[in-house]
């Protein structure tokens, strides 16, 4: 929605984002600057970057940026609206409301507490005759009734449309249980419950609401899981399983586990602090969240190939990143003569909580799990096997970015293969400087090509007329610096700018100006999508001189009229560019093919 623009000024002007980001990231002080770890990518050395005068954040790695508004949109994973309105909550503002977005916001409500009143549902249902096999389903996973009720967890019935029955009898419509998910609609038009003689897992998220519904079989049928799809309210890529009670614990650590029944068993012996993913593998959003609430991450997959796997990707996906990981791998179980995979339910069953504490404290680190996984391929009896594995092995120690590391990873390696240290440390130093070579050579052709490196990262703001972009960049600098200079453009044109987001934001800098109101981002927000929000802050963090204005304004406002008469004429904005497009098409590719 359109909210008033005095509104939205008020709003940012009272949250601050430096306390606003504050509260998500631990922020240091250098110079007039705020710098932290980026929750938005994955990084050890700070290049989040928040300005208080500015009142906008930067991130010089993954260029995420906008003011406070965009903020709680990317951190909250909010609407536009919806931050808003978080944000005015936050400091008791009453927000104007059209009749669009009121309804919008109701559906949205509506949603919620059609799930948190199923939810209620299906827990009640455990104490009834019709949910008694699955009351007998959690005895007999020795799931207690205590553990049911934090957890939420409730009853399916064997029904076509129980659920259905009770929601429209407490006034809901077919339309909302159809937007939450509970319900599905068969070609003939018939609504009949999604979740039916099964045991229901509520999914809640950080902020207490339930968003979704997870639904397990009770015997050996198929699909063994049901899970609610996509929804005004859900995203499996943005939720964690248990987060709402792990976000809680005093533990040093969380605990990523594969499925519901692990995090359930795990909490009810004593470790509060396991969440799974939803049914997806480790995802970037989620990763955000957790770094909300630890610094360490202990990853318990199942010890088969596909929680192996999964565990890989993980490791992948984290690398860089500022959190700890370890790895904790289960043993395998004797049974019948033959050793069998246990997941953390089993194992807890088998072996008791002080058992899993012995191996959650000497669970190792990701390193060690990816040198035993190498290691796991070849046959280090045969030398050639040797051989191979110490090319491999070399490839992975050397991309580790700690000397003292290398040396000592190196040395676990060459003792596993039976080869001398110095050989193995010979191997890495020689992967350490071929790796070293080729990230220079990538570095010296990025920095060859200058145009490239001011060109904004998505491909769909691309820059057609590079000279004048970079004068239309300065324009918005300068109006944000003064929004009095707007004065003096009254002679350049929105339709002067080669570039559609530049043009935008300068339209909006002037009537900003003309309304006497002083640039901000709040005149920004709302208008734009992140990732134009963050190509505009780094716009922004260029350099430009207070002490050059005039001359400045002048020199930008020349170059973009001469570069916009240029295009107006035909004449090519890069000659060269245009001579290589002529080539590409000549010979067929790139653009038209010969025909």
């Amino acid at each position: 929605m359109a909210f008033p623009q005095q509104f939205l000024d008020e709003l940012v002007s009272r949250n601050d984002i430096v306390d606003v980001v504050s509260s998500y990231v631990a922020l240091t002080r250098k110079g007039g600057n705020y710098f932290g770890l980026c929750p938005f990518h994955n990084e050890k050395t700070p290049s989040f970057s928040v300005s208080p005068d500015k009142q906008i954040y930067h991130c010089f790695g993954c260029k995420h940026g906008g003011g406070v508004i965009s903020f709680i949109m990317e951190i909250e994973n909010l609407s536009f609206p919806d931050a808003v309105r978080f944000l005015a909550k936050r400091v008791n503002m009453e927000v104007p409301e059209d009749n669009t977005d009121q309804e919008a916001a109701r559906r949205r409500q509506r949603v919620l507490a059609l799930n948190r009143d199923a939810a209620r549902w299906f827990y009640q249902n455990l104490s009834t005759p019709q949910g008694a096999a699955v009351a007998a389903y959690l005895d007999r996973r020795q799931i207690t009734r205590k553990t049911a009720v934090s957890f939420g967890l409730g009853a399916a019935l064997d029904s076509w449309d129980s659920l259905l029955t009770a929601m429209l009898a407490k006034g809901y419509t077919k339309a909302e249980l159809l937007a939450a998910g509970l319900v599905v609609q068969n070609q003939q038009g018939r609504l009949y419950d999604k979740f039916r003689n099964r045991l229901m897992f509520p999914v809640i998220d950080v902020r207490g609401d339930v968003v979704a519904f997870g639904g397990r079989v009770l015997d050996k049928s198929e699909p063994k899981y049901v899970n609610t799809q996509e929804t005004i309210v859900y995203s499996k890529r943005r939720n964690l399983y248990g987060i709402n009670l792990a976000k809680k614990t005093k533990r040093p650590n969380i605990i990523l586990c594969e499925g519901n029944i692990d995090v359930i068993t795990l909490h009810q012996a004593g470790f509060d602090n396991a969440v799974a993913s939803m049914g997806t593998a480790l995802t970037t959003e989620q990763t955000r969240i957790l770094s909300r609430f630890t610094k360490e991450l202990v990853l318990c997959y199942d010890n088969d190939n596909a929680g192996k796997a999964a565990t890989e990707k993980a490791i992948t996906l984290l690398e860089n990143s500022e959190f700890n990981v370890r790895v904790l791998q289960l043993p395998r179980r004797l049974q019948d003569g033959e050793y069998v995979k246990q997941d953390v339910d089993d194992f807890i069953k088998f072996h008791g909580a002080a058992a899993f504490e012995a191996i959650l404290n000497g669970s190792e680190n990701q390193m060690d799990f990816r040198m035993d996984a190498v290691a796991a391929k070849y046959d280090l009896r045969d030398d050639e096997q040797r051989i191979a594995y110490a090319g491999e092995i070399s490839q992975l120690i050397a991309a580790l970015p700690n000397a003292v590391e290398r040396e000592v990873y190196a040395g676990r390696a060459a003792e596993r293969a039976g080869i001398s240290r110095e050989a193995m440390l010979l191997e890495v130093k020689r992967a350490y400087g071929k790796r070293k070579s080729q990230d220079r050579r990538s570095l010296q052709k990025e920095n060859q090509n200058v145009s490239a490196l001011h060109q904004p990262r998505a491909r769909s703001l691309r820059y057609d007329d590079m000279r004048s972009a970079m004068a239309e960049e300065g324009i918005i600098r300068l109006l944000f610096l003064d929004g009095t200079l707007a004065q003096r453009c009254r002679e350049l044109s929105p339709d002067d700018f080669s570039s559609p987001l530049l043009a935008e934001a300068y339209q909006l800098l002037l009537e900003s100006a003309n309304q006497g109101r002083s640039p901000s981002p709040a005149m920004l927000e709302g208008h734009f999508s992140p990732e134009e929000m963050g190509h505009l802050t780094t716009v922004l963090q260029k350099p430009e001189s207070p002490s050059a204005v005039d001359r400045a304004l002048a020199d930008y406002i020349r170059v973009i009229q001469e570069s916009a008469d240029k295009r107006r004429s035909g004449v090519p904005a890069d000659p060269l560019l245009a001579a290589k497009d002529k080539f590409k098409e000549k010979k067929g590719y790139g653009g038209k093919q010969n025909g």
